[in-house]
């Protein structure tokens, strides 16, 4: 652990990095894979099962933790590490993306967005400087700017104006933040699917000499292709000496594909709302219990997985659990969802060090391709 910020990258593999940032809540093995607490919960679970799952890092959402139960109100009760008994890093998104998405009624102008809430229709105003004063008072590790994010597909015009803005909000969230040491802001290349525009926004964050760096406005539906063509041309841009985040992503393919062209961290709400939905992650690949195939299967999920949740509960159980609508299948299913997610980055860091990430996604490949046993 470190007193400051700092971020060292320890082996390469091609542009696959293994690194560490250290900070005084603890430190942050990259590539690393964050659990979202949106309203800080990680979903049916408790957080000392996030935490022995292999977790050093969670997110929390800026949006809804303003709304419900209000920063200033966690603020008095601690801050965000002591409300939700979590006393490593956390970093909370900005805001940006559920103000866009979920919000009602919204406004954006240069001085910020104006929106009505999805909860109780209360008008709200968000400014870069607002945004981050309420990170500041959720008390979070690492707090990312504000940003516009334009739906795709839209206009090269519209796309541009977005990403101009959101650079210029960049620079007012920087003069925000400040100097607080142990703490890091990070900046968002915007874009779209433009690479022009995204080596542009790519090199002018650069230039602000931020702490971190983020690749948003993917993952929103476009081609898998696009995202990746996307970040081999960005990632380039961006400071080897700093981390680089790419938000919202993903599955566990776009992990593998994304580590391979330079990523650094991820977050996405997939293995916990996967869970709760009934579909597991295994290295055979997805498994969807609500399938009546699994009604009489005594087998579990992964006989050879070190996470009970996988091996000690039989596909029969848990197909029961989902079909009756019980909480504990998606405790069960989160359980081993998370624990896959963290024991595949732990193997891509492995890789990585050993120098064969390239082989060791390959075989992570063919036996996703191969599939789980049909038979019984």
């Amino acid at each position: 652990m470190s007193h400051s910020f700092t971020f060292r990258v320890l082996a390469t593999d091609g542009a696959a990095r293994r690194g560490e940032i250290s900070m005084p809540r603890g430190t942050i093995r990259t590539p690393a894979f964050m659990p979202v607490g949106t309203a800080g919960s990680v979903k049916a679970m408790y957080m000392e099962q996030v935490r022995a799952l292999g977790s050093d890092i969670i997110l929390g959402n800026t949006y809804h933790l303003m709304l419900r139960p209000g920063a200033e109100r966690v603020a008095r009760l601690g801050g965000l590490h002591e409300f939700a008994r979590w006393p490593y890093p956390i970093l909370t998104d900005s805001g940006g993306f559920q103000v866009m998405s979920l919000a009602a009624l919204r406004k954006v102008r240069e001085e910020g967005v104006t929106f009505r809430s999805h909860v109780d229709g209360v008008v709200h105003e968000m400014s870069p400087e607002r945004s981050i004063e309420i990170q500041g008072l959720l008390d979070s590790d690492i707090q990312m700017q504000l940003d516009e994010l334009v739906g795709l597909p839209a206009a090269e015009t519209e796309i541009e104006r977005a990403m101009e803005r959101s650079l210029r909000w960049a620079e007012r969230c920087k003069t925000a933040f400040g100097d607080q040491p142990g703490k890091a802001m990070f900046g968002i290349v915007q874009g779209g699917d433009n690479i022009g525009m995204r080596l542009r926004s790519a090199e002018a964050l650069a230039a602000m000499n931020l702490k971190g760096y983020a690749v948003g406005g993917l993952a929103v539906g476009e081609p898998q292709e696009v995202m990746l063509e996307i970040l081999e041309a960005t990632c380039p841009a961006l400071p080897d000496n700093k981390p680089r985040y790419l938000m919202g992503v993903g599955t566990p393919d776009d992990i593998l594909k994304s580590v391979a062209r330079g990523i650094d961290m991820f977050d996405c709400v997939m293995p916990t709302r996967a869970g709760r939905h009934g579909l597991a992650f295994t290295r055979r690949g997805k498994i969807n219990l609500k399938n009546a195939r699994h009604a009489e299967d005594p087998r579990p999920l992964d006989e050879e997985s070190d996470c009970p949740a996988a091996r000690d509960y039989s596909r029969a159980y848990l197909h029961h659990l989902v079909k009756s609508g019980e909480s504990l299948a998606g405790m069960l299913l989160t359980w081993n969802n998370l624990w896959y997610y963290q024991n595949l980055m732990a193997d891509i860091r492995n890789a990585i060090q050993a120098g064969r990430f390239t082989d060791r996604a390959g075989e992570i490949q063919e036996e996703w391709a191969r599939g789980d046993i049909q038979a019984l």
